[in-house]
């Protein structure tokens, strides 16, 4: 693994959380989203940046390794720009104009892909695949954050 694709991974992601960010003001304070019912276990909201944050270095790490074993590289590249896309999609969508239901269709969509990432690189990264193992966690947590939100609401 070369510890350049490490930091362009890095880049990139951080960039989808900063983008992301951006889009998603002052959301989380809102009272539009303060006044919602919640699922109980939502966490403290400093946690959403925490686990970001490391969950965006794991995930830039099972990028670099997965680029190196990958038999198809467009195709890793073109899933991980659909991802991105996806990522980042979901505040404004979420946040900004406010449609929960298609909140919950596009991070099922990331959730799906992330988790098709994971099971694709198993054979050929094997122990290494458990740096993808905190976004897919994560996203299904998240998923059912968003479903619990549409669905009680």
């Amino acid at each position: 693994m070369k510890l350049i694709h490490i930091i362009l991974f890095l880049v990139v992601n951080f960039g989808a959380l900063a983008l992301g960010g951006f889009f998603t003001g002052s959301g989380v304070g809102s009272d539009w989203y303060q006044n919602m019912n919640q699922a109980p276990w939502t966490p403290p909201g400093w946690v959403f940046g925490a686990a970001w944050t490391f969950i965006m270095i794991c995930f830039a790490v099972f990028m670099a390794y997965a680029w190196e074993v990958s038999k198809d590289r467009s195709m890793l590249l073109t899933l991980f720009v659909v991802q991105w896309i996806l990522n980042v999609s979901w505040n404004p969508i979420f946040f900004y104009f406010r449609e929960v239901l298609l909140g919950l269709v596009v991070i099922s969509a990331l959730t799906l892909l992330v988790i098709y990432l994971l099971f694709k690189f198993r054979k050929d990264l094997k122990w290494k695949s458990v740096f993808m193992l905190p976004y897919a966690i994560w996203l299904v947590i998240a998923t059912s954050l968003n479903a619990y939100i549409y669905l009680n609401n």
